[in-house]
Parts: C-alpha cells; sequence; structure tokens
C-alpha cells in the first residue's frame, strides 16, 4: 500500500512539476521587484473566492443529498429498473456519507474555481467607494455601477447555475435512492421528494427575482434605442416589464411552496406558464411594439431626453467634457498674413518634424544598428533641450530609437552565448525631427559604439547604456556567471565587455531555484552549466510592456512604449489606462484604427490614463506614477495595493519633463469626438453635422490619388472626390490620419507647446472612408506639457471656411505637374519616392500645410529627405529645404535648425540625384522650363527655379553672353586655381539663368511667377 501511495505521490509532483515550477519562479520575480504585495493580493483574492464559493456550494449540495437520504422511501414498488437500484443501494449504503462528501466536493471545487477568474471585479466590489454622481434614471451613484453592480450580477448568475446544477444532482439522488421511479405505474415521485424538489425549484424562483431586480440597472447600458443607455422604450416599456416579471417571479416561489402540500403540479405549471407569456409578451413583444410604432415615427420627439443623457455620459467618460472648444477666427491666405503668422510663430516653423519617424526607422538601423545581434525596433516621437541656432537650448522635437537585443543575430548561438554572453541591447540613437545633415540623414545628438551623446548641443548624460530589458524580449539572460557579457563591438572590431551591476534580477546560485527555472524553461543546461555561480541571476520577463502587465494586471497598456534618457540611465515610459465597460449611458468606445498590440482593443465605454509607469530598462524596476486626474477606479486599486503607486510629483523632475499624452487614448477620443462634439440631440440624430477622423495623404508615391500622373480631383455636388486605381471617380478607402506630435503655438496661448493634433473632415458615407467632402471641419489638440496644462483638449473649428483636408491637399499636390514630373523622374531613376505626415500648422489666423518629401534609392532602401512640400492657400512649392519654402511662401527669411555641413554622402545610401538641377528639370535637358500651374483651380501656382544674383537678362543675346562668361569662369577656376567649390557655384548660376529663360518664355509679360496670393 506504502508504494502505491509513493506512485501517487510521485505522479502527481510529476506531472505538476512546471505548474509549482512555475508558481515558484512568479513568486521569486515579483519579490526580486519588491511587489510580492500584487503576488500576494491577486493570490489571496483566487484562494478566497475559490473557497468561499466552492464552500458555499459544497454545503447547499451535501444538505440536498442528506435530505434526499433521510426521505428515501422504505419500501420500493418493484419495477424493471428495481433490479439495478437493488445493487447500487446494497454497494452505497454503508458509504452513503464518502459518496456525498466526494460527489458535493467534487463539484463544488469545480463550482468555486470557476469565480476564481473574477478577482478583479471582486476586489473592486470590495474597495470601490462613491463617486459623488448619480446616474439620470435611478439616481445610484457611479459607484454603485462601477464596483458594485458587475461582481452582484456574476454572483447571482454563478447561484442561479449553481441551484440548476444542485437540482439535477438532489434528482438523481432522489431516483437512486427510489423516491423517482419513471416507469412506475402507480406513484412516480413520493411526496417528500416532491416537497423537496419544490423548495429547490422555488429557490431558483425566488434567486431569478432577485437578477430581475438587479436587471434593471442594466438598461442603463441597454443598445436598443439610438444610443447606448434607458432610452424612451426601455423606460416606459422594458422597465415595467421587468418590475412584472419580478413580481411574478416571487408569486412563483410562494405557489412552489403551497405546492408542497397539494396534490399534483397543476399550480406550479401555471405560475411557470404565466412567467413564460409575460416574458415573451411583456419582456420582448410589447418593447418591441413600441419601438416600431412609438419612437421610430417620432424619434427626435421621443429620444431626445435620452441622447442628451447618452451626450453627458459618454462625453464625462471618455474625458471629453472640459473640451476647449473655439473658432478658428479671422482666416486668410493672403501673403501678407502668413508673413507675419511666420514671425510670430518662429518657434512653431523652427520646430516642424522633417523626419517622420515611420519614414526614417530604415535609416537609423542601416546607420546605428549596425551589428547583426542589435535591432531598432521602432521610433519614438520626444523632446528635449537641445541648442538652438541662436545658442541657447530650447525643447526641440527628436526622434529616438533604442538598440534593443536581437537574439537571433547572435553569431554562433551557443546556449552560452544566447543566454550568458549576449544579455543585453546597447544604448539609443537620438536625432531632433527638424534638421537633417546636407545629404537628408538624420544630424544624431547620440549615437554610435562606445556611446557618443553631443554634449554641445543636447544636455543629458548617459552612464548606463545596456538595456537588459527592452521592447519585445524574450527568452532569458543568466548575469554575474564566470563569463564577461559582450557590451558592444569597436568599429575596428575589439569587443567591449561588462558584468551586470544592477540589484535586480532573481538570484539563481542554489540548486532548487537553478532546477525551478530549468523546468520552468524547459532547459537543463541551467542545472549542468559549470559557468552558473552562486553570485548569478536571472533575468526574465524582458519585455517592457509585459512588465507593467503583469506588476499590474488590472491596468491597460497603451501599445506605444518610448525612452527617455534620464539620470543617466535609458527608461521606458508606458501609459496605463483604467477601463470599465458600465458607466452609465456612455457609448462604447470607437477602438478602430488602434494598433493591434494596444491594452485598449477590448470593449469598453470609460477611460482614464490614471498611470505612467516608469520601467528601468538597466534593471527592469517598475515605478507606477498616478496623475492628479479624478479616477475613482484607481483610487480602488490605491486603496487595494497601496504600495503598488506613488503621485506624479514624486517622479524625478528629468523623467516627468517627458511625459507626453498618449497616442492611443487620443485616437479614441477623437474618434468619439467625431459624433459627440453635437451637444444638441435632435442634431445629434440627425447626423448631419456629424465628423469623420481625416483620410492620411498618402506615405508612397504609387498610393498618391491617380497614380503618378495624377489628374486633378473630380468634383461633384460641389464635393471632392479622391480618384484612385480602383475607382478613378473616386470613394475608395483609405486609412486615417494618426495622431502627430508638434511644438505649436496655438492662437491665443503664451508660448509654444508639445502636443498632439488631428483633423477632421465631414461625415458622408459610414462606410466609404475617403467619399464626400475632404474639406477640413476642425481639428483637435492634447496639451503634452507637464508642468502646464496637461490633458488639456481644445478643438479649433472651421466655421464656413474652406480649407483642404490632408487628403485632399496631396491629390492638389500631385495634381502639380512640377510636382509630379519631379517625383516621376526621381521614381523612374532606380529610386522610390515616399512621404511623411501631412502635417497642419495653424499660424495664427491662417493655416499652412508641410508634407516631407523622402528619396531612397532601391538597392540600400534608405529613405533620406530630399524635399519639403509646403502649401498656403493655393499657393504650392518644393524645395529642398523649409527655410526656402518659407522664403519662397511669405519671401520671409526665418531661422530653423537647418544647416549646411554633416558627414559626407555615402554613394550607396541615396539614389541618382542631381542636386543642381533645378526642381522639375529633365536630367537629360537642364534648361528646360519649370513652369507649371495647378489645375484644380483657376488660380496659377508656380514652382520657379531657384533665384540668381541680379537681373534677368533683357533677351536671349543677353542670356548668351552671361552663360558663356560663367561658364568660362569656372573653367578657369578649375584650370587654374583647382577650386572645384567655385566651379560648381559657376555652373549651378549658369544653370539656373538657363532654366530662368524657359521661365521667362513661358510666362507672359507682367505675370508674376509666384501665382497671385489668393
Amino acid at each position: 500500500m506504502a508504494l502505491v501511495v509513493a506512485a501517487v505521490v510521485a505522479f502527481v509532483l510529476f506531472t505538476s512539476a512546471r505548474g509549482i515550477a512555475d508558481f515558484f519562479t512568479d513568486y521569486l520575480w515579483f519579490d526580486s521587484l519588491g511587489r510580492t504585495d500584487v503576488w500576494g493580493g491577486v493570490l489571496v483574492a483566487r484562494i478566497t473566492l475559490a473557497a468561499f464559493f466552492s464552500g458555499l456550494f459544497f454545503a447547499i449540495l451535501l444538505v440536498n443529498l442528506w435530505v434526499a437520504d433521510k426521505i428515501a422511501p422504505t419500501f420500493r414498488p418493484s419495477g424493471p429498473d428495481d433490479e439495478l437500484l437493488r445493487r447500487y443501494q446494497d454497494v452505497m449504503s454503508r458509504r452513503a456519507w464518502l459518496v456525498r462528501v466526494l460527489v458535493a466536493g467534487g463539484t463544488g471545487l469545480l463550482a468555486g474555481v470557476s469565480m476564481a477568474t473574477h478577482w478583479e471585479p471582486w476586489l473592486l466590489f470590495r474597495n470601490g467607494s462613491t463617486v459623488g454622481s448619480v446616474d439620470a434614471e435611478f439616481g445610484m451613484d457611479l459607484g454603485f455601477y462601477l464596483f458594485q453592480l458587475p461582481f452582484i450580477g456574476i454572483a447571482i448568475d454563478w447561484l442561479f447555475a449553481s441551484l440548476i446544477i444542485i437540482l439535477f444532482i438532489t434528482g438523481v439522488a432522489h431516483y437512486l435512492n427510489g423516491g423517482i421511479r419513471l416507469q412506475s405505474p402507480i406513484e412516480r415521485v413520493t411526496p417528500q421528494v416532491k416537497a423537496h424538489l419544490s423548495v429547490l425549484i422555488g429557490l431558483l424562483a425566488l434567486t431569478k427575482a432577485v437578477d430581475y431586480w438587479f436587471d434593471r440597472y442594466e438598461l442603463v447600458q441597454s443598445t436598443r434605442g439610438a444610443v447606448r443607455g434607458a432610452t424612451y422604450t426601455d423606460v416606459n416599456a422594458q422597465l415595467p416589464a421587468i418590475y412584472l416579471l419580478t413580481i411574478i417571479a416571487l408569486l412563483s416561489f410562494v405557489l412552489f411552496l403551497v405546492n408542497i402540500r397539494r396534490r399534483g403540479w397543476v399550480l406550479p405549471l401555471v405560475a411557470v406558464g404565466l412567467w413564460a407569456f409575460v416574458a415573451i409578451v411583456a419582456g420582448a413583444a410589447y418593447p418591441a411594439f413600441i419601438q416600431r410604432f412609438q419612437v421610430e415615427p417620432a424619434r427626435s420627439e421621443r429620444e431626445a431626453e435620452f441622447v442628451q443623457r447618452n451626450i453627458d455620459g459618454t462625453r464625462a467618460a471618455f474625458g471629453l467634457d472640459e473640451v476647449n472648444t473655439l473658432p478658428f477666427e479671422g482666416y486668410t491666405t493672403s501673403v501678407e498674413a502668413g508673413r507675419e503668422a511666420v514671425l510670430a510663430n518662429a518657434d512653431t516653423i523652427r520646430n516642424v518634424p522633417l523626419l517622420d519617424s515611420s519614414q526614417v526607422l530604415q535609416t537609423f538601423r542601416r546607420l546605428q544598428a549596425t551589428r547583426e545581434f542589435y535591432r531598432i525596433l521602432g521610433l519614438e516621437v520626444d523632446r528635449y533641450q537641445i541648442e538652438t541656432p541662436d545658442g541657447e537650448r530650447d525643447t526641440t522635437p527628436v526622434v529616438v530609437g533604442t538598440r534593443e537585443l536581437n537574439l537571433d543575430g547572435i553569431p554562433d548561438r551557443s546556449w552560452e552565448n544566447q543566454h550568458l554572453v549576449y544579455t543585453h541591447g546597447y544604448g539609443m540613437a537620438l536625432a531632433p525631427s527638424n534638421v537633417t545633415t546636407s545629404n537628408g540623414q538624420p544630424d544624431f545628438l547620440i549615437r554610435g559604439f562606445p556611446v557618443d551623446v553631443d554634449t554641445g548641443a543636447i544636455d543629458v548624460e548617459l552612464d548606463r547604456p545596456e538595456i537588459y530589458v527592452g521592447q519585445d524580449m524574450g527568452g532569458f539572460a543568466v548575469v554575474n556567471t564566470n563569463r564577461d557579457e559582450v557590451n558592444f563591438v569597436n568599429d575596428d572590431g575589439s569587443i567591449q565587455t561588462t558584468r551586470y551591476e544592477g540589484r535586480e534580477g532573481v538570484e539563481v546560485g542554489s540548486l532548487p531555484r537553478r532546477a525551478a527555472f530549468a523546468i520552468r524553461f524547459a532547459d537543463w543546461n541551467l542545472m549542468v552549466s559549470g559557468l552558473v555561480n552562486s553570485d548569478s541571476k536571472m533575468i526574465f520577463r524582458r519585455d517592457v510592456r509585459e512588465r507593467v502587465e503583469f506588476v499590474a494586471p488590472f491596468l491597460s497598456v497603451d501599445a506605444e512604449t518610448y525612452p527617455v534618457v534620464a539620470d543617466g540611465r535609458i527608461f521606458y515610459i508606458v501609459d496605463a489606462y483604467t477601463t470599465s465597460d458600465h458607466y452609465p449611458y456612455s457609448q462604447t468606445a470607437d477602438t478602430r484604427g488602434l494598433d493591434s498590440a494596444s491594452g485598449l482593443n477590448h470593449r469598453f465605454n470609460y477611460v482614464r490614463n490614471s498611470v505612467k509607469a516608469v520601467v528601468d530598462a538597466y534593471d527592469g524596476t517598475v515605478a507606477l506614477y498616478v496623475m492628479g486626474e479624478p479616477d475613482p477606479i484607481i483610487d480602488a486599486w490605491r486603496a487595494t495595493f497601496p504600495d503598488l503607486f506613488a503621485d506624479v510629483s514624486e517622479m524625478s523632475a528629468e523623467l516627468r519633463a517627458h511625459i507626453r499624452y498618449p497616442m492611443d487614448l487620443f485616437q479614441v477620443q477623437t474618434a468619439m469626438w467625431g459624433r459627440y462634439h453635437i451637444d444638441d440631440p435632435r442634431e445629434f440624430l440627425e447626423s448631419s453635422n456629424e465628423w469623420s477622423v481625416a483620410p492620411a495623404a498618402p506615405s508612397t508615391a504609387e498610393a498618391l490619388p491617380g497614380g503618378l500622373a495624377a489628374a486633378p480631383p473630380t468634383t461633384q455636388a460641389g464635393q471632392t472626390l479622391i480618384p484612385t486605381q480602383n475607382n478613378p471617380n473616386g470613394g475608395a478607402r483609405s486609412s486615417r490620419i494618426n495622431p502627430y506630435y508638434q511644438i505649436l503655438q496655438l492662437p491665443d496661448d503664451p508660448r509654444p507647446t508639445f502636443m498632439q493634433i488631428r483633423t477632421y473632415v465631414p461625415v458622408s458615407e459610414r462606410e466609404t472612408d475617403s467619399s464626400g467632402s475632404q474639406l477640413l471641419t476642425a481639428f483637435m489638440v492634447a496639451n503634452s506639457d507637464p508642468d502646464g496644462d496637461y490633458g488639456k483638449l481644445t478643438v479649433y473649428e472651421m466655421q464656413g471656411l474652406t480649407v483642404d483636408g490632408p487628403r485632399q491637399m496631396a491629390a492638389r499636390v500631385q495634381a502639380n505637374d512640377t510636382i509630379a514630373r519631379e517625383i516621376s523622374l526621381l521614381q523612374g531613376r532606380g529610386s522610390e519616392v515616399s512621404f511623411g505626415d501631412m502635417m497642419m500648422l495653424p499660424l495664427d489666423n491662417t493655416i499652412m500645410y508641410v508634407w516631407p518629401m523622402y528619396v531612397a534609392s532601391q538597392q540600400a532602401q534608405v529613405p533620406e529627405l530630399r524635399f519639403v512640400i509646403g502649401v498656403h492657400g493655393e499657393r504650392i512649392v518644393m524645395e529642398r529645404t523649409l527655410r526656402e519654402v518659407i522664403d519662397r511662401l511669405f519671401e520671409v527669411d526665418v531661422t530653423t535648425f537647418e544647416r549646411e555641413g554633416g558627414p559626407e554622402e555615402d554613394p550607396s545610401l541615396v539614389g541618382d540625384i542631381d542636386e543642381d538641377r533645378p526642381i522639375g528639370a529633365d536630367p537629360e535637358d537642364p534648361d528646360a522650363t519649370t513652369t507649371t500651374t495647378t489645375s484644380t483651380t483657376t488660380t496659377t501656382t508656380t514652382v520657379p527655379p531657384p533665384a540668381t544674383d541680379g537681373e534677368p537678362p533683357a533677351d536671349m543675346a543677353e542670356l548668351v553672353a552671361r552663360v558663356t562668361a560663367l561658364l568660362e569662369q569656372a573653367e578657369a577656376a578649375l584650370r587654374e586655381d583647382g577650386d572645384m567649390a567655385e566651379y560648381q557655384r559657376l555652373v549651378r548660376e549658369a544653370q539656373a539663368l538657363l532654366a530662368g529663360s524657359g521661365q521667362l518664355a513661358a510666362t507672359p509679360a507682367g505675370a508674376d511667377g509666384d501665382g497671385p496670393s489668393g
């Protein structure tokens, strides 16, 4: 017997080894971070729920099985199944209690364990408090809906399902005891059994009555009407039906009890039949009739009150109740107004982010992740204090990417190399987004191996560039072993090593711990490797988002994590959210367009970005900082885990300066505001003034409206339609423009601020993204200033103004013959053309669009900023730099970060582009005219060649003489002095004169080469 028991114990331990190892190593991981309060708190909540509901189920079922045995008949009439039942009684009569306990315990355990998964609503139920606001229908505090009602509903559903299971098991027990004889010719159910079952069925009816009572509160989440919430039909038809069903359920309970002393089942059957009839007629048919014949014909009248509740509830739930809505006043496109606006908004112009993070990612990878075992997964947008052209330091936008460890790129992928030698990423690449080098590449201020920080330009230090915890890092690393770790490889191929000096990490020196991790990762090298010693530590869960999700499993995590250099090391900041699907009268979030990795990709109707998680890339420590915005849900979690959170005021000043408004939240808010900017219920129902997030401008030349040789946008019924390859008449689907970060000084703002912006156009057909009018109707901005109006949302409405949206602006740009020709020439000469965000710059009372254009060699695939397209009113220009664009549009010289110099151009990284050829000129005929006009309007818009010093030639004779002289001077400079720079300058001047001759011939006398300014 002892051997059998030992064998059973060994089998259980063997089959449970992985679970035990995971349990133990999870505890060690939380302990290494000092977060056993979360591990223990969640575990205790799970055990409490499982134990309580298992015990409750066990007790109820055990009592019923005992009663079933007590009232079993002593005389059992014979029947066809009598022999089988007699054998059962002979076997079980001496083990009755054992059978009851085993049956009740086994089913109770299964029923109780299922409740352990509901630990989140249980903890909120226990620790949630009142909000101080009440719902419009029942007058209940909102805390009741957020904290109490969800768990009450779960508990009632569990009880009802449990009673059904108990009723079934009890019925089987009565059958086995002879109290129920299905084939008996006399009495099939004894009176005692009938009484017992009547009580159980009555309890089911009573539970359902309680369920109905709380179901009425769920009407504030109803989706029957025009909006989510208790609408006209719910309040005037469904709610009375629920009250009636509650009364009938209570009546049924009484009748089942009365039926104990009566013969037959007539009364209960009548009650159940009446119940079913009322449920069908009053609970379903009558509300449907009211909705169809009273509400639908007069929806604006019947639903107005309830739609107003939904508008108010949705705005409050999504943080849209304090949006500051302003008109964009005094709009003009005159050159004079534009010039004044540019001068007044010099900081905005200087900080235009010309480097688009999605476009230059490959450039960063090629230039700054030169080793196979490093990778730059993505680029993020941030801002730092950087030296400006006037010598001062000011807030400047940057793009930044960290070099993560690429396990697939490790040379000689031995176990030792993968887990002991190549253990971490190294450093980052950071470049201002408002400047490039002379060859269009990023001007890196943090770069290289070892990490090189241009401290003259940026005021940061990076003493700990190692990244043990980063983005999308899997597997595990063992540090402090008998092997040095590779830190980086120098340009000469020599290897720089390091040793981990962080406090965090799970100690793995002892044999039990090594065995536990070996089982967890199914890797027995941990047990046998002689390189692992008593000081070694295990680092796992190396992905930043995963760490935050485990430390705070009740929070939803943003898809974006962005690195920050602060206090001499790299940190990742992660935005975390509290959400709920139980906010009264709030619409379900529109999550279309969110990244699939976003934690907000689930159903919710309430959200707050209450937590900023900060993860140290070196030692993996996680700190959670609570923002100051009121949020009852985060208050409940702080009450549950008081040591887990800190106030944002406790964050270091360096880190705090990099807080930004989260991308995912802003996407949801802007999507919801497209409809919920309407505050009049009747206008809301008409949807005539609804907005849609603007379709994005194309990012590649092939995706430009109409292809490379675009025809002008066609118009129909006064609306501009975007032609595409699939639908030349317009109306093809296109993605919505993503929010993007800019440093802007909005009207009435005292200073420029780092913020997000997203634009709107009118809604046309619901499912056709790019059909209908693409005129700009409004734009929303979100303030990211942690020391100012952080989180403030402002909407500027273009009331009655005619301003092109991003997609329509892209069509206008492509319709410009000069630009279309330039793109065609570049695209057809071994290069690929792509575009950054179509950025809208609100400048006082005017609007300017800036569209960066990148060119990449098809061989190297490294995009470089080559041109900047600027649009103001009807004027469209394309130049090499933003400074030249501003000069051409507004005839004013501005200060930007763009400057000459930088590294020498690598011919392998760029296409065959003639930097000196005038824009639009054929490479075979550089003297060809560059004069073109847009065909979108009757106004002429031209892109002339670069200007030359002095007056233009009066006639062809003077032109020939001047060009000949310049070429002779150039030849002399090269032959006599060897001055290549002077030679190139004189040749460029001659080429410009020749190009200008074409412009002169193509332009009627008296015409302005730039066209009217509008």
